[in-house]
């Protein structure tokens, strides 16, 4: 989506880096969505409000999503009525939409949507020096930290393709061996590294040990705030705590880069080992809302016919007996469908 006024509303307005032009853009050229977005504006087309959008038509009954593939997108809106203009022309539309929300409350009060699902979030005040930042650590990532340290664990920053697809390697094993699921496509990855870390708004921090890549986590920049986006690390390297190093250096990178803030991003609600590891730096803790749109409208049988195969067919696929090439490619053809 190119868009001056909205260029110009997230520069202006607070916003997150699912807002921004590369991220959106991420997903146009991964999925061919078509990213569209309602903007309010004053004299002058100077913008005051927006909320991104996408129309969704695969197999399943068309929806409307904001945005799909993303820890949360706030409508950027300052009040009830900026909210009402906004989806007003979205609900003639007699689909079902679907909106995630962080920092604003204003959706929740809109009784015509509802809250399906919720998550966890959690982020990190930077504003104090390095030895401060540490010094307030939870006792056990301190520790964690001088164990990788000790044990010979380095963290360098990725340098090319080569090193995206051994973290991408690392993270189809993790969602496949660990937690049963699919993994988004490697071209997935690409974009945000050629939209991200190509531009200089982003890094991929790489933790080795005896020059084998043992971790990694993708970071992304926007404005003042840093994202902890994407996390894998080898099965057989947990004890080596590749994480907390890649976490220490990911604050690192934030500091030299002058940086505000770290967003932690979402973790599943029930996720509790995920939520747990955050809390031990976390100093924000708060609940991202899942909030859809049903509209009177019957739902077609076959749509929850199709949606009731998604499960079955990860299950088939993330089988331990698959080859890890059958899931990649499992991945590609199915992530797209879980909007």
């Amino acid at each position: 989506m190119q868009s001056e006024l909205w260029q110009q509303l997230i520069e202006t307005h607070p916003s997150d880096v699912f807002h921004t032009p590369q991220w959106l853009s991420v997903l146009e050229k991964t999925y061919g969505f078509s990213l569209r977005a309602k903007i309010l504006w004053k004299d002058e087309k100077i913008p005051v409000a927006g909320m991104p959008f996408i129309k969704i038509e695969d197999m399943f009954s068309p929806r409307i999503v904001s945005i799909p593939f993303s820890d949360f997108c706030d409508p950027i809106v300052k009040d009830s009525g900026q909210w009402d203009v906004l989806i007003e022309s979205l609900l003639k539309e007699k689909l079902p939409i679907s909106v995630r929300c962080l920092h604003t409350r204003i959706p929740l009060q809109d009784e015509r949507f509802e809250q399906v699902n919720r998550a966890n979030w959690h982020g990190l005040e930077l504003n104090n020096d390095l030895d401060t930042i540490f010094k307030n650590f939870h006792s056990a990532s301190r520790r964690a930290i001088r164990k990788a340290e000790r044990n010979g664990t380095t963290v360098r920053q990725a340098e090319n393709e080569t090193d995206l697809r051994a973290f991408f390697e690392m993270h189809l094993q993790i969602r496949k061996y660990k937690y049963k699921m699919v993994a988004q496509s490697y071209q997935f990855l690409l974009h945000i590294w050629r939209n991200f870390v190509e531009t200089g708004q982003g890094v991929l921090l790489l933790a080795e040990r005896e020059n084998k890549i043992i971790g990694g986590v993708f970071y992304l920049r926007w404005q003042n705030k840093l994202y902890y986006k994407f996390n894998a690390s080898s099965l057989s390297a947990q004890d080596l705590r590749p994480n907390d190093l890649l976490m220490w250096e990911g604050i690192k990178y934030a500091k030299t880069n002058n940086c505000t803030f770290l967003d932690l991003g979402l973790s599943d609600w029930g996720q509790d080992g995920l939520v747990r590891y955050k809390q031990k730096y976390a100093t924000n803790e708060k609940t991202i809302y899942f909030l859809k749109h049903i509209p009177n409208e019957t739902i077609d049988c076959s749509d929850k016919q199709m949606r009731g195969l998604l499960p079955k067919l990860t299950a088939l696929f993330t089988d331990e007996s698959v080859p890890d090439e059958i899931t990649e490619k499992a991945g590609d053809l199915l992530y797209r469908y879980f909007t």
